[in-house]
């Protein structure tokens, strides 16, 4: 069965630059070994995530497999008395956390297939090269000229796209390197389309795209072949690396750091904007810019990769450029990575992170105002220059370009409406990324200010004068209602008073005989008071009918109306 006949097996939907976040939510002890059970997240959904177990002893084998990158990782260290202490245990726990933070942090580890095995086995437990071996051996029964030297193991960042040595039977001198890639989430071209431009890429001729010696594509992934360069990449003359060691082995802890020369500089950054450029107009999506994705050929470079795009393959720097939603386009995207790649050729290493605030002193004063009006964090809320105004900045506009090799790149009509499509569904799937990681940056935002100390406070103090202002509130209710009780209690009882010299108005009313109304009956004495008592002064409100009474009782009191007592008097002494 040839290639072209492999059944479809349909894109990989899982994105591999999806960052994972790993904590340990608890530890459990079992016999004479501790399980650590930790919470693993892929984005920013927690619906998205699961739970793993892991003993120390894995932890320890995979610090041992990323040896190969040279980089001093914190695991916590062995202890073979007094393991099993509660202690220990809980500080070990906070160790091997520190673990997982530092290898998730990090751009290039986080993104090797030894990590996502590790934290996502599930998603992870193919073995990838079998795969692509199966595939390669199956184009080799249609083109029989080709023959596997060596498989190149691990140059690549990539977990789903593995590499491979080859060469022509008659001409065994000559070194090519074959690349075989899955299909990735963003794959939006038909499976029609997709094979008629993975062919096209071998009639492509520019001075600064590598040149594609074949490659062809079918339902599930796709295998290009190109001319092997001894060289390397951009990436390997920055870091001084051997273009076959492992990925993890070139990059990821250099022994020097030193960035190019700032001629280097102007021309390779030169070089790649006219590709970009040409690409851009020639309507044909990239977003796939890195310096391990530009090829040296003497003082040239030229540009690898271009299929990726065309398989759906995410960007290397994906989890970089999600998080600002200027950066929503693919040609924003190719700016946003060139700035990486600037960068890295500037100081010879990757940029901390970014937004950049402040850089470090450049060759030249022009380096960096390309890399403020593209990584500074103005830029990020401003958006991206175009190609064409990096192209007139003083640090490559005075370039001269010697190569006079003629560009052909053809696209057919229909198929270049298909890649505009294509364009604009991985840009679709791009903004509506950004927006749900701006949405939840903005809630855990909001989250972490109301649970701060600072808002704790804030809203206690505001509770106790809350508190204190409906107390008070309520009290004033009480007294109004009381007061209100008793004025219409006083109101009811009679009708207004009038003073006894006043003279009683005559009925007007005809017929009527003019009788004067009955005077109101005295009110009755008040109690004699209880001197063995001490008595509280009544602070209630005292009405006028209450005032009369007791001023008509005071002047009705008679003092022969008291009754007459005796007085008993026992304190004489008794003889018996």
């Amino acid at each position: 069965m040839a290639f072209m006949e492999k059944p479809a097996a349909g894109k990989v939907l899982l994105d591999d630059t999806a960052p994972l976040t790993a904590v340990i939510e608890a530890s459990q002890s079992l016999h004479s070994h501790t399980e650590y059970i930790i919470r693993v997240q892929r984005g920013i959904s927690m619906e998205n995530s699961w739970q793993i177990i892991r003993r120390y002893s894995d932890f320890d084998l995979l610090n041992n497999s990323l040896q190969i990158s040279a980089l001093s990782l914190p695991l916590p260290p062995k202890k073979l008395i007094g393991n099993m202490d509660r202690e220990f245990i809980a500080e070990r726990q906070k160790g091997l956390q520190n673990y997982l933070n530092a290898i998730t942090s990090n751009h290039i580890l986080s993104n090797c297939e030894l990590v996502k095995k590790f934290l996502d086995p599930n998603s992870y437990s193919v073995n990838y090269t079998e795969i692509a071996l199966q595939h390669v051996s199956m184009f080799f029964r249609s083109e029989p000229k080709w023959e596997v030297v060596e498989p190149l193991k691990d140059i690549g960042w990539r977990i789903r796209k593995k590499y491979f040595l080859m060469k022509i039977k008659n001409q065994p001198k000559e070194r090519l390197a074959l690349s075989w890639a899955d299909l990735g989430p963003d794959k939006y071209l038909s499976d029609k389309d997709l094979q008629c431009a993975v062919k096209l890429l071998s009639s492509c001729s520019h001075p600064y795209i590598y040149k594609v010696t074949f490659a062809m594509a079918n339902e599930s992934s796709a295998l290009v072949i190109r001319p092997f360069s001894e060289k390397g990449t951009l990436k390997d003359l920055i870091y001084k690396a051997k273009p076959k060691d492992p990925f993890l082995k070139k990059y990821c802890n250099p022994k020097k750091i030193q960035g190019l020369e700032l001629q280097q500089i102007k021309t390779f950054g030169r070089q790649i904007l006219e590709v970009l450029k040409f690409l851009h107009e020639k309507g044909f999506p990239y977003g796939h810019l890195h310096a391990s994705n530009v090829m040296m050929d003497g003082d040239t470079c030229r540009l690898l990769d271009l299929e990726n795009s065309l398989l759906g393959l995410p960007s290397f720097y994906r989890s970089y450029f999600t998080q600002f939603r200027k950066i929503n386009t693919l040609e924003s995207v190719d700016v946003h990575c060139f700035g990486h790649l600037l960068y890295e050729m500037t100081y010879g290493r990757p940029p901390d992170s970014v937004p950049v605030d402040s850089f470090p002193p450049a060759p030249s004063t022009s380096v960096v105002t390309v890399l403020e009006s593209i990584i500074s964090p103005e830029a990020m809320k401003n958006g991206m220059p175009t190609v064409s105004r990096l192209l007139q900045m003083p640090l490559f506009s005075d370039v001269l370009l010697t190569n006079s090799e003629k560009t052909q790149f053809k696209i057919p009509t229909k198929l270049k409406e298909a890649l505009k499509t294509a364009k604009e569904c991985i840009e679709k799937r791009l903004v509506e990324e950004q927006k749900q990681i701006h949405q939840h940056r903005r809630l855990t935002r909001a989250q972490s200010h109301y649970g701060s100390e600072e808002e704790k406070k804030k809203r206690k103090i505001l509770a106790r004068k809350k508190s204190k202002r409906s107390s008070f509130e309520s009290g004033e209710e009480q007294t109004m209602k009381y007061s209100n009780s008793n004025n219409s209690a006083g109101s009811g009882a009679s009708s207004p008073l009038t003073s006894p010299s006043s003279p009683v108005p005559p009925c007007t009313a005809a017929g009527a005989s003019t009788i004067p109304s009955p005077p109101p009956p005295p009110a009755a004495p008040p109690p004699p008071p209880n001197l063995d008592v001490a008595t509280q002064p009544d602070l209630r409100p005292v009405n006028s009918t209450s005032r009369g009474a007791l001023l008509s009782s005071i002047q009705n009191f008679q003092k022969g109306g008291l009754k007459k007592t005796e007085t008993c008097d026992y304190s004489a002494p008794r003889i018996s």
